[in-house]
């Protein structure tokens, strides 16, 4: 019986043993610190890999170096311009000292998540709504420089702040459809506008080309058609050079012939035709001498005389004018 409690005894030894030995031993992972407290004095961090510590002296708080995430529930601010707004945001922070982080502040969580709210209506208490909007970059940029420099004194470096969210109130959100609504009709409005005006420039180019080409194809038809008149004129006044007065004459006689012919009851001379028909006598003339042996005299009327009336010089009564002759 005795041998019996002698070896449960020695076992339970062994126990106490391995169990104080296993508690002495500690394998700290890479993304991990082990904060030592040596009879309740902070003596450093220790780790990664295997870490001894004196049983029973020694106690270890665990502290996780990698960047973690706090979610900060929706807090009720005041803009500058007198709008309550609900926003809610992100906090990435992570250990950066594992031993202030378990010395200078008990319940980092909690802690950060005071500050934040408290920065983050500092910061929209100086801006007004359209600006808290449309800035949330800078927004973010404030509130994390202002939560670092807390935070730094906890060992903890706070690595982005992210706004998720901001809700206006109602009647703000109905202003700004409608306001949304207006600002796209004028941007359509605009649009066509500015379309129509380059339409128009277009067309009015267009235009312009056209006349352009028009009037320079007619300046080139008239060219070509003087050109050719003008060669037309030099031809016939190469041809008239070679053409003598009596050529001339014979002509002007067709023409009065198609003149007498036609019906019309007025005739147009021009001022060379007394010129005309003093040749043309001399030209009569000259014919009757060549062909007569024993010249003849014709009577022919003076061009230059003016015409006698028919009633002054007719016969009375019926008969044949005569023609006076002699040698």
């Amino acid at each position: 019986m005795n041998g019996l409690v002698a070896v449960v005894c020695l076992a339970a030894v062994l126990i106490v043993l391995v169990a104080v030995v296993l508690s002495a031993i500690r394998v700290v992972r890479e993304y991990e610190r082990l904060v030592v407290f040596r009879l309740g004095k902070a003596i450093g961090s220790r780790g990664p890999g295997v870490v001894f510590l004196i049983p029973i002296a020694d106690q270890a708080v665990k502290v996780d170096l990698r960047e973690q995430f706090q979610e900060i529930p929706h807090q009720t601010c005041i803009t500058k311009d007198n709008v309550t707004i609900s926003v809610d945001f992100l906090i990435y922070s992570k250990v950066i000292d594992a031993v202030s982080s378990v010395v200078q502040v008990g319940n980092f969580s909690g802690a950060s998540q005071g500050i934040a709210t408290t920065t983050l209506r500092a910061v929209v208490g100086d801006i007004i709504l359209d600006d808290v909007l449309a800035q949330r970059e800078h927004i973010n940029t404030v509130l994390r420089t202002k939560l670092d420099e807390v935070t730094e004194r906890w060992g903890v470096k706070v690595t982005a702040v992210e706004i998720r969210e901001i809700i206006p109130p109602r009647d703000i959100q109905e202003a700004m459809t409608r306001q949304m609504s207006a600002e796209r009709t004028r941007r359509a409005v605009v649009t066509e506008a500015d379309g129509k005006r380059q339409a128009a420039i277009t067309v009015a180019d267009g235009d312009k080309q056209a006349v352009i080409l028009r009037s320079e194809g007619e300046r080139q038809a008239r060219i070509l058609q003087a050109e050719g008149y003008s060669l037309a004129l030099q031809t016939i006044f190469n041809v008239a050079r070679g053409i003598d007065s009596k050529t001339m004459s014979l002509q002007y006689m067709d023409t009065l012939k198609q003149l007498g012919a036609s019906p019309s009851t007025k005739y147009i001379f021009p001022m060379e035709f007394t010129n005309l028909v003093q040749g043309l006598t001399q030209f009569i003339q000259n014919a009757s001498n060549e062909t007569s042996s024993e010249a003849s005299m014709v009577v022919v009327p003076d061009s230059t005389a003016p015409p006698r009336s028919a009633s002054t010089d007719a016969p009375s009564g019926s008969g044949t004018g005569t023609a006076q002759t002699g040698t």
